[in-house]
């Protein structure tokens, strides 16, 4: 049966480990860049403005958002919201993640493709990781039970899942591009030195490691539910 287990963990080892890895150097990287304060003096709020109103972008609001870490960009609502120790800090943590999410503004305003392509998979992907499972689950027990339509089920719900790794793929880029634009944007502005620029890095690039081990993840995952399926090898049918 298509259900979870031993191999199921085998399978998701090398992303269970590297996002295990990725949290603890995203709160690493956070902590120790909070406590580092740019020569700036300018808040994350400040920073995310700067940039926008360089680039000629007057039509994104920000706002503060309860949590930590909790920071996005919401491009329906043109709205670029800051976590309580981003908006007001002035900790080159705070800039570093500040100006990622207004390089998610930026990617908006001239219309980076992939950042479009992300929106539009957004409620695919939401379906497909909200239902593949019970879909897979119920092909699984129609194949248990020997009924016909069991493999198709089945497929769907893989089907389902593979919007999910599909998200994740496009996402990773643009997540990736949003830091590159954050940190030129930076240092075109005057808003962090060079000094200043190596401790943003550090942030950001620990901030994306997060992205990598979730797609590796969602990758595993779906190679897992093909292996088990018997699409992908034999599915241990020779345990």
């Amino acid at each position: 049966m298509l259900m979870p287990d031993l191999w199921y963990f085998v399978f998701l080892a090398p992303g269970i480990l590297l996002a295990m890895w990725a949290q603890w150097r995203v709160h690493a990287a956070y902590s120790w860049a909070s406590g580092i304060g740019s020569g700036a003096r300018a808040t994350g709020a400040e920073t995310a403005a700067a940039i926008l109103r360089a680039e000629g972008i007057a039509d994104v609001g920000i706002e503060p958002v309860e949590g930590q870490l909790s920071d996005h960009y919401d491009p329906q609502s043109k709205v670029l919201r800051l976590s309580e120790g981003v908006y007001g800090s002035e900790s080159l943590a705070a800039l570093g993640i500040a100006a990622h999410e207004a390089g998610h503004a930026l990617q908006d305003a001239h219309r980076y493709p992939l950042m479009a392509l992300r929106g539009a998979l957004v409620p695919m992907a939401s379906l497909g990781s909200g239902m593949s499972w019970f879909v897979i689950l119920a092909g699984t027990l129609m194949l248990a039970a020997h009924l016909a339509l069991g493999k198709i089920v089945l497929l769907a719900g893989i089907g389902l899942f593979s919007l999910t790794v599909l998200f994740q793929l496009v996402n990773l880029p643009v997540e990736f591009d949003a830091s590159r634009r954050a940190r030129i944007a930076l240092l075109q502005n005057g808003l962090v030195s060079r000094e200043e620029d190596a401790v943003v890095a550090k942030v950001l690039d620990a901030a994306a490691l997060t992205y990598v081990a979730a797609t590796l993840t969602s990758i595993l995952t779906l190679l897992y539910y093909l292996w088990r399926s018997g699409l992908l090898g034999n599915g241990g049918r020779d345990e």
